[in-house]
């Protein structure tokens, strides 16, 4: 029987990598799409907070839960959506993917009581969550691994999961102002968004080519069954291992959940402060957060000048011009002065008199910090444990930093009405100097930890 599978898999092996450029375009443009989608719906119902509380007659944190809600989705979807890819293929769980998001958002839209309206919302970022769990993936069958083009194409789709977020609260403002504080087209836009992305995904081909689906075609319903619950076990268990024993993985996945969960609290803490001490419109407070996509923008660059001088320097020292993965920290190194910055310029340039520019301006560094952190860590991990081990590393990084970004905003606003405008930026801001020398202790004992962790062959630790 074996014989018989390895047969039929060579004969309608798939490779992606062989594809035309513009094919390959095509099937990179689709994760990055969803990406951005399902992330940008996180944050678009911020500007709708208060017309949910008049809705559903509920407190401040209770309309809160709907943020929280799509993030616990996004928390847990990938850890179930990752491992059901081997077995459904790429293609199919998209298209299903893609059919949930334009339903529960549709769903949300038209929901009558606060239950429905938090279930559909849980369960469009939790089915939604494939986008992001397997589009790593997706850019990995079509370029290969080590490429150039490749690793554009991996920058592009890391900038989703930042992008949409910032630019979600942005258009929900002119949602609710042109449609008159109706907060239902916060989630109808969504499934807008959604329904061409949906038609595109109908076009693409399958880029995985799994051995697991051949195996599973060949074997009765029950073994499947058994196969895909033995993986998701093993995926999860795998995680959940590397998080809690490796120093590598786990510092880096503090350090990035925590950065990624503050910019969920400067959107919800914005709101406050803007209309406080500024008396901004929900508008305006959106047009606030531009300054966070320009630190964005400003982050690629940086990433991209460290890799083109200080990681190129590097390589052409090191002796088979592949450097130690520890040269890849240098933009988090950047990133983590970057972010305290930010987060302290934000917390104590707000008052009464002053001038919004100089407040808004702070989400220039704080953008910057928060981004370039993260694709260094990304980047850092992958070559320190290599694909497959990296894959559940980034894996427990994803579910760990929606966690983080789900329960930030519960407590923002107490935080602000408690302490005041400024004490609770720097809070946020002392913590992140507190864990500022991660990128530096790993650059110079990463080696170190690398050689003895359990998930790196000795062969892939460098000398």
């Amino acid at each position: 029987m074996q014989k018989e599978v390895d047969k039929s898999d060579s004969s309608k092996a798939i490779n992606a990598t062989s594809w035309s450029l513009g094919m390959k375009i095509y099937h990179t443009a689709i994760p990055c799409f969803l990406a951005f989608l399902i992330t940008f719906s996180a944050s678009v119902t911020v500007p709708a907070t208060s017309a949910l509380m008049i809705e559903f007659a509920v407190s401040r944190t209770v309309a809160i839960l709907s943020e929280t809600m799509y993030m616990l989705g996004l928390a847990f979807g990938p850890m179930i959506m990752a491992p059901l890819s081997e077995f459904i293929g790429r293609r199919w769980l998209y298209i299903a993917t893609s059919s949930s998001i334009i339903a529960f958002a549709g769903g949300a839209g038209a929901a009558r009581n606060l239950a429905t309206y938090l279930v559909c919302r849980f369960l469009c970022g939790c089915l939604g969550s494939a986008g992001v769990a397997i589009g790593a993936g997706t850019i990995l069958d079509v370029w290969g691994i080590g490429t150039k083009a490749g690793a554009m194409a991996s920058l592009l789709f890391i900038c989703g999961p930042f992008f949409g977020p910032s630019l979600g609260p942005l258009v929900g403002a002119y949602i609710m102002d042109e449609y008159h504080g109706d907060w239902r087209w916060t989630q109808w836009v969504v499934a807008l968004i959604g329904a061409p992305i949906w038609i595109l995904i109908l076009f693409m081909k399958e880029t995985s080519d799994s051995r697991v689906r051949a195996t599973a075609k060949h074997s009765g319903p029950f073994s499947t069954v058994r196969l895909a619950l033995s993986m998701l076990k093993a995926a999860v268990f795998r995680s959940m291992a590397m998080l809690t024993t490796e120093a590598i993985a786990f510092s880096l996945t503090l350090y990035t959940g925590y950065a990624y969960s503050v910019v969920f609290s400067y959107f919800a803490s914005a709101t406050y402060v803007y209309t406080l001490d500024y008396g901004f419109d929900s508008r305006s407070i959106g047009l606030s957060f531009i300054s966070v996509l320009i630190g964005y923008l400003l982050a690629c660059v940086t990433y991209l000048v460290i890799e083109k001088t200080l990681y190129a320097r590097a390589a052409r020292q090191a002796p088979n011009g592949h450097p130690a993965p520890e040269h890849r920290l240098y933009s988090a190194m950047a990133g983590s002065i970057f972010l305290p910055i930010g987060l302290f310029w934000y917390a104590w340039a707000a008052h009464p008199g002053g001038h919004w520019a100089v407040v808004v301006a702070s989400g220039i560094p704080f953008g910057l910090g928060a981004f370039v952190l993260f694709l260094s860590s990304m980047i850092y991990l992958v070559e320190s444990y290599g694909p497959d081990a990296a894959a559940s590393a980034i894996a427990a990084n994803g579910s760990f930093r929606y966690l983080l970004g789900a329960v930030f905003p519960l407590f923002t606003i107490q935080m602000y009405e408690k302490l005041g405008v400024h004490w609770p930026g720097s809070v946020f801001a002392f913590l992140s100097l507190g864990l500022l020398p991660i990128p530096w202790i790993l650059f110079k004992f990463g080696h170190q930890l690398r050689k003895n962790s359990r998930f790196i062959a000795s062969s892939q630790v460098e000398e």
